[in-house]
């Protein structure tokens, strides 16, 4: 019995070795990803926050369906180390729902410059992955309010943000009533600014949108609120293809959007402006607001 019982510690000893060799071996290959993934953003607490957050804890259990761009979804994997190249991870591969590029969210969550206290709203928060991300960057003292619409994914959502006492999941649309915000960042695509998102920014506060039709290609717009004025500072950032956001897509707008971008010049847009005719700067003219060339004053 004495015998038996050695050889089951020595067993467990064993395993439990392997298992502390192969999390010490994720633990690098998180750390090389984080730092890969951020080689274009400017604030170096974006790496540190990837290499702190495991992405294996949001990415559901394995095998993992990974893929990127038009091949997501063609392979599947269980192992862990995967999770840390730079591809999309399948939430639910049926509804086409991933929690995306990480190097697309590394320079997006770099473009709104969330800062240390700051409330940040974050709409289509998935598993939540990139809500962890957010809530180091504001830390303790500040608060993320993440939105998902698909009741079981955003069940998920707070399951796995539990850790982040300054992390609220709400599991609805965020197309209206927000709280007073920092930072907005959308994770699903839309044809317009939503008046909801501009009026909860602060002064001061940064909007980042896929703006997009349904069921095309789009980009994202990055918003600015101003002081006082109707001239908002606004340009665009990469090319994006995102699912459409419920509430926040408009058929004749996407049209219009879609037309926008066969013509081009995204880098030219400076601002967006409210209310005024219609004039030769305009690159795309909305219901009262219009997307422009001028520089914001």
């Amino acid at each position: 019995m004495r015998g038996r019982r050695t050889r089951r510690i020595v067993l467990v000893k064993q395993e439990q070795g392997l298992r502390d060799v192969m999390a010490d071996e994720i633990a690098k290959r998180r750390q090389a990803y984080a730092a890969e993934i951020t080689r274009r953003v400017s604030d170096p607490r974006i790496e540190a926050a990837f290499a702190a957050v495991p992405r294996e804890d949001f990415a559901g259990p394995p095998p993992w369906r990974i893929g990127s761009g038009g091949l997501f979804g063609r392979t599947a994997s269980d192992d862990a180390a995967r999770l840390y190249d730079d591809v999309l991870i399948a939430i639910d591969a049926k509804r086409g729902i991933n929690n995306g590029q990480p190097s697309l969210h590394a320079q997006s969550i770099d473009a709104i410059g969330a800062k240390e206290g700051e409330t940040v709203v974050q709409i289509g928060a998935g598993a939540g992955y990139y809500t962890a991300i957010l809530a180091h960057l504001v830390g303790p003292a500040g608060k993320v309010v993440a939105y998902e619409i698909e009741p079981d994914i955003a069940e998920r959502a707070k399951a796995n943000l539990a850790r982040y006492p300054q992390v609220e999941v709400r599991a609805r649309s965020g197309v209206e009533d927000l709280p007073k915000s920092d930072a907005i960042y959308v994770n699903a695509a839309a044809t317009h600014p939503l008046r909801a998102w501009l009026d909860a920014l602060k002064v001061g506060g940064r909007l980042l949108f896929p703006l997009q039709a349904a069921h095309s290609t789009g980009a994202m717009l990055l918003i600015h609120r101003p002081e006082s004025g109707g001239i908002w500072p606004a340009r665009f950032l990469s090319a994006v293809v995102f699912i459409a956001c419920a509430g926040a897509q408009d058929r004749a707008t996407g049209r219009k959007l879609d037309d926008a971008f066969r013509r081009g010049g995204l880098g030219q847009v400076r601002s967006l402006r409210f209310g005024g005719a219609p004039g030769q700067s305009d690159w795309l003219r909305g219901d009262g607001w219009a997307l422009t060339t001028d520089a914001a004053e």
